[in-house]
């Protein structure tokens, strides 16, 4: 009778991917919560491969330098995903598909956990102490997306140009994920229970989506009200709708003066 064959020995340590995934993540990480803590310039590629115990040229392998590796973790997908303008202005679909899109790339984020505060605090630390990735992505990301919604309300509300109305709109939209990321400590103070799991987010991103429709709805109605007629106008009026001026009662007119004869 033949011995069975021995079993494998079991894994000691995790070992990295051999694609390098989890590697290049170790490296976002780390440099993450350090870009975050210390900003761009007080960081070094030592401390950041140290802290995600990666080989310092691994850094660049993956990202070049030290400037590649900021731009990556600033647009790392995972906590900062972009939204292409197609996924918001589509003829052929209806504007709760490009609202759903949308929020979802404000929602999905916090499904990330700690990342996502780590993420917040990077984007705050970049407006205060730029390093040009901010206007980056503004006129590579924010902008093109904001364009594409503008033209996706347009289309819904039948509107042939935006005008400022419709960018106020989209940035009103637009406000109502950002304030999910900015009040995340409040709603954890507050009602945890909103976004304390997927389930719970997949539900309040259902909600962004229904708020929007709505403030999409009332412009729909402002648009259709008739114009109000400012001050000026007013003082303005046709002579018809004027005050009509009564002559004085006979008790009050003058008498004629006696000519001496």
């Amino acid at each position: 009778m033949s011995k069975a064959a021995p079993l494998p020995p079991p894994p000691t340590t995790k070992t990295l991917r051999s694609d390098g995934v989890e590697a290049r993540n170790r490296l976002l990480d780390a440099a993450l919560a350090l870009f975050a803590e210390k900003g761009y310039a007080k960081t070094s590629t030592r401390e950041i491969a140290l802290a995600a115990q990666i080989n310092i040229a691994s850094i660049s392998y993956y990202f070049g330098d030290k400037a590649g590796l900021y731009k990556a973790v600033f647009t790392d997908l995972r906590s900062n995903p972009s939204v292409p303008p197609e996924q918001i202005d589509d003829a052929t679909r209806p504007l709760e598909w490009a609202l759903g899109n949308l929020m979802r790339s404000f929602v999905e984020p916090l499904k990330q956990g700690d990342l996502i505060q780590q993420c917040m605090k990077l984007h705050f630390r970049e407006m205060l102490e730029p390093t040009g990735i901010w206007q980056e992505e503004l006129e590579c990301n924010i902008k093109p997306s904001h364009n594409a919604l503008a033209s996706a309300l347009c289309r819904h509300l039948g509107v042939a140009q935006p005008d400022d109305e419709i960018h106020r709109l989209v940035l009103a939209i637009s406000g109502l994920g950002v304030m999910l990321h900015i009040c995340t400590d409040l709603t954890n103070s507050m009602r945890p229970a909103l976004i304390a799991s997927h389930a719970a987010l997949d539900v309040y991103c259902d909600r962004l989506v229904d708020y929007a429709m709505a403030l999409t709805a009332a412009e729909a109605v402002r648009r259709a009200l008739p114009t109000k007629t400012t001050a000026k106008q007013k003082t303005k009026a046709a002579p018809s709708e004027k005050t009509p001026v009564h002559p004085p009662s006979l008790s009050r007119r003058s008498k004629p003066k006696k000519t001496p004869t």
